[in-house]
């Protein structure tokens, strides 16, 4: 405990040491009417500043003499083009003319559903088309056969029959 206390008592000297060399560096770094070598500084600049030619915009001055460095009226540009233009851009076409009642009315609480199956569903379709098609042509293949067949025996037939 005591150690501690004695390494605050340290510490709070080292900072008055700190503290007391800060304010004489401060109290040299000034000159003798008391004010900083820099703030003295700015202060030559702006009444460097001060001493510009006087620009009368808005005053209408009686003196000959300030009547001189009167500026004269600066005339609006037209801005009517500009205005037009931004007119035009800001009124865009509609894009759309009609309303759809389909896309007003709520959706089915299964569209997610239905449209995640949708890829899938078009695959099998399409499967199902060419087994159908398969199909089909197996059976006029066995029809073609058995037509031929049919023929066959008619011309035997008919032979058989002169």
């Amino acid at each position: 405990m005591e150690r501690n206390v004695g390494s605050l008592q340290e510490q709070a000297l080292k900072r008055k040491e700190r503290l007391k060399a800060l304010r004489e560096k401060q109290l040299h770094g000034q000159e003798e009417d008391g004010e900083p070598e820099r703030k003295k500084a700015s202060l030559e600049e702006e009444a460097s500043e001060r001493h510009r030619e006087l620009k009368l915009r808005n005053y209408t001055p009686e003196d000959e003499e300030l009547k001189e460095r009167q500026v004269p009226k600066a005339k609006p540009a037209s801005v009517e083009d500009k205005v037009k233009d931004q007119l035009e851009a800001a009124n865009p076409e509609p894009i759309i003319e009609e309303v759809d009642l389909a896309n007003l009315a709520p959706r089915k609480p299964d569209w997610d559903l239905k449209r995640d199956v949708a890829k899938k569903l078009e695959k099998l379709e399409r499967r199902t088309q060419r087994a159908i098609a398969e199909l089909i042509r197996d059976r006029l293949r066995g029809s073609e056969e058995e037509l031929a067949g049919v023929v066959g025996a008619v011309g035997v037939e008919e032979g058989d029959s002169d």
